[in-house]
């Protein structure tokens, strides 16, 4: 059993950056595929972005292309989620999430979870 462990929340003017970060602990955490999510207030979670198990594939949600960058570092068992450009729009609390399958936008297709890590952009 993986278990997810997200930092690097805060509150950031527009157009800043923050990098979140995914601490994972289990032995199986190389193997599985990692994705970002977020919800905002009154909403939906949603897709942000997923790399597969070893990093060389990488997928983003087309409103965080471009200015999103997620990563792994396998020997540290940490997923990154670098995030410039950031506007309003992308407050919301940011979860961290494994699967054992492939690419997936899907929330119902993770298997563990993070407890999440808020991310507020003021105007």
């Amino acid at each position: 059993q993986v278990q997810l462990v997200e930092s690097g929340g805060g509150l950031v003017q527009a157009g800043g950056s923050l990098r979140l970060s995914c601490a994972a602990s289990g032995r199986t955490f190389s193997s599985v595929s990692s994705g970002w999510f977020r919800q905002a207030p009154g909403k939906e979670r949603e897709f942000v972005a997923y790399v597969n198990w070893s990093g060389g594939s990488t997928r983003y949600a087309d409103s965080v292309k471009g200015r999103f960058t997620i990563s792994r570092d396998s020997a540290k068992n940490t997923v990154y989620l670098q995030m410039n450009s950031l506007k309003p729009e992308d407050t919301a609390v940011y979860y961290c999430a494994a699967q054992k399958t492939g690419f997936d936008d899907r929330a119902e297709s993770y298997e563990c979870w993070g407890q999440g890590t808020q991310v507020t952009v003021s105007s």
